[in-house]
């Protein structure tokens, strides 16, 4: 008697479901939610999808095309969990404008395979049983009149899905069409949905939804003295009723930015101006790299200048994420990227583009391939004509070989601008401090002796290459006094992320205090440092990388107009908020963690409106990530300001 076989569509259930929840929880952290409802509400017209496509042609077409499909299913979530491992955020198909640089990240992938080994297995065991028991399982095509019912039972399910889709407040029907966060869409209506919107949005765009921006309580502490002397806002004259459009997303962004309070200026307004800047973008630099002894330089300049104490450098997609959010104000999402790298928007309030309006000299250096990351166009885009990288023009000067040296970099490029008349700005990007942390890197070799103390050989070697960027600083600074414009320059520095191929254990080895993974081990340091400066300047107020150019901005005197910036001036009296890639948060009164949907406050703070400030917040972070998406698609900045700035 033969032996009963199995269903195909029983072991597509089994399998995708199983995959499901595995992302679910190493992306949210979390199952017994509501999502895993309406997960399992969206995947079943999948499965009954399947079943259809594996059940139409004869038994050995439908056996390859089975194998086939799981195959596909089985690499999406490896893909997914690789790339969500190193980013901190899930894969969009919009990203792919990026795989030219997916070569450089080779090792980092292999050694991420290595360290998660089990989870990879645990994604791939599904499939390979799968494969064992082919024989058990009935891949007899289905009559006519089946095939029909499933096709209808599809029709019907399918469409069934939308009567789910109730809207309210943060509602799932705008998570489904209007709101861009992929690892909520993940967590809701589970990776392969995602991934039908992640397409349908490429394919045929969509319209970012603006939520309801409302106020909220901010009582815990008194109310300052009214200040006698009045600053005025940073704001210009724009007449947003002249610029009204028929556009809708134009008229949005108008709508968004008028209604948005500017931010005032300050004691510390035009305090740099007319001084040179130097801005330094620098690889996994993270406060947990900070030591007197091992890092003096960069030690000194954190506790000399500007001393932020609650700065973050929140991972977004990363050096190019980090970059994006330090150099321009804005949000940075995996669509806006690939449209930055195309040269299509013109962003007017981007670091090169201000300080090239008031006559600055400005250039950029990067001491790796000049094109990583397509920065031969972005350079452009903000602002910098004159970039110069490994591959057009600085591995004649020095040794561009993985990993190069920081210090090298800045004595072949201070020659280039320093002794000429006019002020400049120059950007550095550096390498040195790039993963992997092991013996493959020539900076963390150079150190690696000096590193003392029990820690795991990733850290040491970590804090070895972070000691090769301080030589670098200490390098440039000596090189700003021989030249004499020491004393007239203003060095800036700020990390693009913390070294996310270092585990959370790993990073805790150094820190201070015991760091969660997913808001405070981004917690950073951002250096704002003149020689002149009498004494350090302590800003307690909550900060992060979206806030670093308005607060230059107004350092130096260049007016702009804060409404167009997500970010803020750390030093006003705006509120800032670090804001995460799962959408949590943290402001000045508190921690939201979004995968657990909790508010913490801060020690000695009292909300009485609690739950509306949270709420509150949790729309402005939405509608800060669709304003910014919505200033890129539609080239905003030069359609308000035109030519007048």
């Amino acid at each position: 008697m033969k032996n009963k076989q199995i269903h195909p569509s029983i072991f597509y259930t089994i399998i995708i479901l199983y995959l499901e929840v595995l992302l679910k929880l190493v992306m949210t952290k979390q199952i017994f939610n509501l999502g895993i409802l309406y997960l399992v509400i969206f995947t079943i017209p999948i499965i009954v999808l399947l079943t259809i496509l594996t059940k139409s042609f004869n038994p050995k077409v439908n056996r390859v095309l089975s194998i086939i499909i799981m195959l596909i299913v089985s690499i999406l979530f490896g893909v997914q969990f690789v790339y969500f491992t190193l980013f901190s955020v899930p894969f969009s198909f919009s990203s792919i404008g990026m795989a030219d640089q997916a070569l450089d990240f080779i090792t980092i992938i292999k050694d991420t395979l290595i360290k998660y080994w089990y989870y990879i297995l645990a994604i791939l065991a599904p499939f390979i049983i799968f494969c064992i028991f082919q024989k058990k399982i009935n891949y007899e095509r289905n009559t006519a009149k089946r095939t029909l019912a499933n096709l209808v039972s599809f029709i019907v399910l399918y469409l069934a899905t939308f009567t789910v889709l109730i809207p309210n407040q943060q509602s799932s029907k705008q998570l489904y069409f209007n709101v861009d966060n992929p690892i909520a869409i993940i967590d809701r209506f589970g990776m392969l949905t995602y991934t039908k919107i992640d397409v349908k949005r490429q394919l045929f765009g969509y319209e970012a939804e603006i939520l309801l921006d409302t106020d909220y309580p901010t009582e815990p502490t008194p109310e300052p003295e009214p200040e006698e002397i009045v600053y005025g806002d940073n704001v210009l004259e724009i007449d947003f009723e002249a610029k009204a459009s028929n556009k809708k997303a134009i008229q949005q962004i108008n709508n968004f930015v008028s209604a948005q309070t500017p931010t005032s200026k300050h004691e510390y307004t035009g305090m740099f101006e007319g001084k040179n800047l130097i801005f330094i973008l620098a690889e996994g630099f993270n406060e947990i790299a900070v030591d007197e002894v091992r890092t003096p330089t960069l030690y000194k300049m954190i506790n000399e200048g500007f001393v932020f104490k609650n700065f973050y450098s929140p991972v977004h997609l990363s050096t190019t994420g980090g970059e994006f959010q330090a150099v321009t104000g804005l949000i940075p999402t995996q669509e806006s990227l690939t449209l930055w790298k195309k040269e299509k928007p013109t962003v007017r309030y981007a670091l090169g583009n201000a300080f090239g309006n008031i006559g600055y000299r400005t250039q950029a250096y990067h001491n790796w391939t000049h094109t990583y990351y397509k920065r031969q166009v972005t350079m452009k885009t903000l602002g910098f004509n004159n970039y110069i990288g490994c591959g057009n023009g600085l591995e004649k000067e020095m040794n561009c070989g993985w990993l190069p040296y920081d210090t090298d970099m800045i004595n072949v490029t201070t020659p280039k601008y320093l002794g000429k008349e006019g002020n400049f700005m120059t950007y550095y990007i550096t390498v040195s401090g790039h993963s992997p942390y092991n013996s493959g890197s020539r900076p963390a070799r150079r150190y690696i002796k000096e590193v003392t103390g029990e820690y795991s050989t990733a850290v040491k070697y970590y804090l070895a290459s972070q000691m090769e960027l301080d030589r670098a600083v200490e390098q440039l600074i000596k090189n700003l006094e021989a030249s004499g414009e020491l004393d007239n320059t203003v060095i800036a520095l700020v990390g693009d992320h913390y070294p996310y191929t270092l585990s959370t254990n790993e990073v805790n080895e150094v820190s201070t205090y015991t760091k969660d993974g997913v808001v405070e081990v981004n917690k950073s340091n951002f250096i704002i440092w003149n020689n002149q400066m009498e004494e350090p300047i302590i800003v307690d107020k909550v900060g992060s990388q979206i806030d670093v150019l308005p607060t230059l901005l107004n350092l130096f005197g260049i007016e702009y107009d804060s409404r167009l910036i997500i970010g803020k001036d750390i030093l006003s009296n705006g509120e800032c908020l670090a804001i995460f890639s799962n959408y949590s948060w943290v402001s000045d009164y508190g921690t939201y963690f979004a995968n657990k949907k909790k508010f913490v406050p801060k020690e000695g703070v009292t909300l009485e409106n609690q739950e509306e400030y949270v709420n509150a917040i949790k729309n402005r972070v939405s509608n800060y990530y669709s304003i910014s998406k919505l200033i890129m698609d539609n080239d905003y900045y030069d359609y308000i300001l035109g030519s007048e700035w």
